[in-house]
């Protein structure tokens, strides 16, 4: 299918999403550039809560194919900003047609706590943008935490599943964290939820669930919140991925079940962000 076509058909899953009234994220799920249900969970979403400015900010995009983004501004003609480490992957994105034909602006740059805030207001960015999604694959929280610039609407992380409900552990802070380096499993990464959780409340964020694939979680600022947008609890709302992306120490997916992957990683270092204190998984 060509992109026109792809926008053709998520408009038809937007209006049955919305016409029926649907509530729960896992019900309006749907996929049209996003890499599991994405597109349809913000899709309900900005139909359903007052967003201030349309415009998205989206960290590790990698060449854009698969974006949570880009349906948005497909669809509902949004301009933002996206980020990757990658000059290859910007590059690439930079050749694509509807890099002139919409309001996007992309930059490759490896992100850390020293340079975020510069990097996104050298922008110009109204502080409170419509939606703002980090997946970094590495120093989620920090970044997250270290963000000072921007208070949006929707607010969407990445977080770990592996790395269970109970503690608010992250991977420790490396400026120059590289997921695949870190340990060739491609498991030992990002935050948990609870972590997350803990610090997007404190930002002043409502946290409403995750998506059926267990690797992004929604959050809303808190005065975005009403009546058709239901807090969910921890508890609730947490989802174990399912899907199976170890590798093996030659770079291939061995297809690990979840048991299997956390022992690939058990013993390993972790950062507890609630004590402040190093641990071990």
């Amino acid at each position: 299918m060509t992109n026109d076509e792809k926008v053709l058909f998520g408009k038809i899953l937007v209006n049955q999403i919305l016409s029926k009234g649907l509530s729960s994220l896992k019900d309006v799920e749907f996929k049209i550039f996003s890499q599991f249900g994405d597109d349809g969970i913000i899709q309900w979403l900005i139909n359903n809560i007052e967003i201030d400015n349309e415009f998205f900010v989206e960290f590790g995009v990698e060449n854009y194919k698969e974006a949570n983004t880009k349906f948005l501004m497909f669809n509902n003609n949004w301009s933002g900003f996206v980020m990757d480490g990658s000059s290859d992957n910007i590059k690439n994105l930079k050749k694509q047609d509807y890099f002139w034909k919409y309001n996007l602006n992309a930059k490759d740059v490896f992100i850390t706590k020293d340079n975020i805030n510069s990097l996104l207001l050298e922008q110009n960015i109204n502080p409170n943008i419509g939606l703002l999604h980090i997946d970094l694959d590495g120093n989620d929280y920090y970044i997250f935490d270290e963000i000072n610039c921007l208070n949006p609407n929707i607010l969407i992380l990445e977080y770990n599943s592996l790395f269970g409900i109970d503690k608010e552990i992250s991977v420790p802070y490396r400026e120059d964290f590289n997921r695949t380096k870190a340990h060739y499993s491609n498991l030992y990464f990002g935050a948990s939820l609870k972590s997350l959780h803990s610090l997007a409340y404190k930002k002043g964020f409502i946290f409403i669930g995750c998506n059926k694939a267990g690797n992004n979680a929604y959050f809303i600022r808190k005065d975005k919140m009403n009546s058709k947008i239901k807090e969910v609890s921890l508890k609730d709302g947490y989802i174990l991925s399912k899907f199976r992306e170890s590798r093996d120490m030659n770079g291939n997916l061995n297809f690990l079940n979840k048991s299997q992957a956390y022992e690939e990683i058990k013993g390993f270092t972790v950062y507890n962000t609630d004590t402040k204190k190093i641990e071990k998984l």
